[in-house]
């Protein structure tokens, strides 16, 4: 199976759109969380080097290696999103011809399950530190280039929004209330920040 990083956009877009069932929803968005930290990269370093802005060059290039390294991970995030039902499909197709096989094919479902919304909640974790990095450029970077910052938080709210509808849709079916009760509340605390920081950073703007 080759690596989603490596795809040109266009094949990309095409594997989306054709009927395997990922790269989805979840892969996509933080593919934007990517593209979101790329942004917040640009504009820092599009102020580095303009005397105008000396005073915050160390704090771009911070800014802009946070970036890079963000775009790493969630390059990665992607994948494991991408991989993410293994587990629960291979339980799917465990025999279920005794009562013994029942039990262990709906431990295995649950492991899997588990599996399947905590690595979304992790990247959307990863994702909601775009938030700073855009902030730090619509704040403090090369004005010319606000609306790239802006665009950052945009789409940072995006990816964060869209990789936790894989966690919402899957708490519903993990029997663990107390891991499920715990999962809700930091998506609920999740979304909730996301949209939060976003609308403070647009506000930012003086254009």
């Amino acid at each position: 199976m080759d690596k989603l990083k490596d795809m040109t956009l266009e094949e990309f877009a095409r594997l989306t759109a054709s009927d395997e069932p990922a790269p989805g929803g979840g892969s996509v968005s933080a593919y934007v969380g990517v593209l979101a930290a790329a942004l917040a990269a640009m504009m820092a370093n599009l102020t580095i080097g303009k005397e105008k802005y000396a005073g915050v060059w160390d704090e771009m290039r911070t800014v802009a290696d946070r970036g890079e390294a963000l775009c790493t991970e969630l390059m990665e995030a992607m994948e494991r999103d991408r991989n993410s039902f293994t587990g629960y499909m291979t339980a799917l197709r465990m025999p279920k011809d005794t009562e013994e096989q029942k039990a262990a094919r709906r431990a295995a479902m649950q492991s899997g399950l588990i599996e399947a919304t905590k690595i979304p909640l992790a990247a959307a974790e990863t994702a909601m530190k775009v938030f700073e990095l855009s902030e730090a450029v619509v704040r403090r970077g090369n004005a010319s280039a606000v609306t790239d910052g802006a665009a950052s938080a945009l789409l940072a709210r995006s990816a964060v929004l869209g990789i936790l509808l894989n966690v919402r849709i899957n708490l519903g079916s993990i029997r663990d209330e107390e891991l499920a009760a715990e999962m809700r509340k930091r998506l609920t605390e999740l979304e909730q920040e996301a949209e939060r920081r976003e609308k403070e950073i647009l506000s930012l703007m003086k254009v």
